[in-house]
């Protein structure tokens, strides 16, 4: 299990990218965008890198909900492959069963 701190590490990040990402979607568009003037548009990056550093949807690391987990993360699923594994053992995930031959 991963430490508490990682996890509410994460989850700060999580809430922080949510509430900056309207933002940062304005400041992109307008820093790529060729009809705005240079300095509009280096204007808009200063803004964009003035914004708090784990507002950046690329610091979110995706964890299992379950354990905390960082790798080996089903995606679909929201869990680690451990968790998955131990999940299916104790026959809680439909249809998955552990295979033998």
């Amino acid at each position: 299990m991963a430490k508490k701190s990682i996890i509410e590490r994460d989850k700060k990040r999580r809430k922080l990218v949510k509430k900056y990402a309207s933002q940062r979607v304005r400041l992109k568009e307008i820093a790529d965008d060729t009809s705005y003037s240079n300095e509009e548009r280096f204007a808009a990056r200063l803004k964009l890198a003035a914004l708090p550093r784990n507002s950046s949807p690329s610091r979110v690391r995706n964890r299992c909900e379950i354990s905390g987990r960082g790798r080996g993360y089903y995606r679909k699923l929201k869990m680690s492959r451990i968790a998955l594994r131990d999940y299916a053992s104790s026959g809680l995930v439909p249809g998955m069963v552990k295979s033998s031959w």
